[in-house]
């Protein structure tokens, strides 16, 4: 636990640095693919938020999620692809192949469902290579193209106001 908290500081300097020299990638295409990056600390209706995803027009085979999880369980079975602090190197290096293909993929739109700054979620974030990526207002904003003001447990308003400005952009 004390260690976790260790690495991550010095993570979160890492990816502070790295966040510097950041180039936003303009991007007018339509909205098909769906990536979603959540912390399961916080937040627990992942299904409920896919399910607002494809009310909304987004196909589900489309959206491919990922959760961090502060600790995981060797004989835990998860749902969904997941991974931890066990899976980022002291250096912020990514060792979870699974994650790296998640980063590799380029998602229209990068969904990045935490409202706390963590050095595991700031980084995988960074590193992604969606085309569009939204979060929440209360997180570092080098990060997200676009920010929505509320908490994590109000999955409906966000899904609301990811929609109505989407449709604003152009974006669906």
């Amino acid at each position: 636990m004390f260690l976790d908290k260790i690495k991550d500081f010095f993570v979160k300097k890492i990816v502070k640095k790295s966040l510097s020299n950041v180039n936003h990638v303009d991007s007018n295409d339509c909205i098909k693919t769906v990536g979603v990056l959540v912390d399961e600390s916080y937040f627990f209706d992942k299904q409920e938020l896919i399910n607002e995803l494809i009310k909304n027009g987004i196909k589900e085979e489309d959206v491919q999620i990922l959760v961090f999880k502060d600790k995981v369980k060797k004989n835990d079975v998860f749902e969904y692809l997941t991974f931890s602090y066990k899976d980022i190197s002291w250096t912020g290096v990514i060792t979870n192949v699974e994650v790296l293909k998640f980063i590799d993929i380029q998602f229209d739109l990068l969904l990045n469902y935490y409202d706390t700054d963590k050095a595991a979620l700031l980084i995988t974030s960074n590193h992604s290579k969606s085309k569009f990526k939204v979060g929440f207002s209360t997180v570092d904003k080098r990060i997200n193209h676009f920010m929505i003001d509320t908490n994590a447990e109000n999955y409906k308003i966000f899904a609301e106001e990811l929609f109505k400005y989407l449709k604003i952009l152009n974006k669906i």
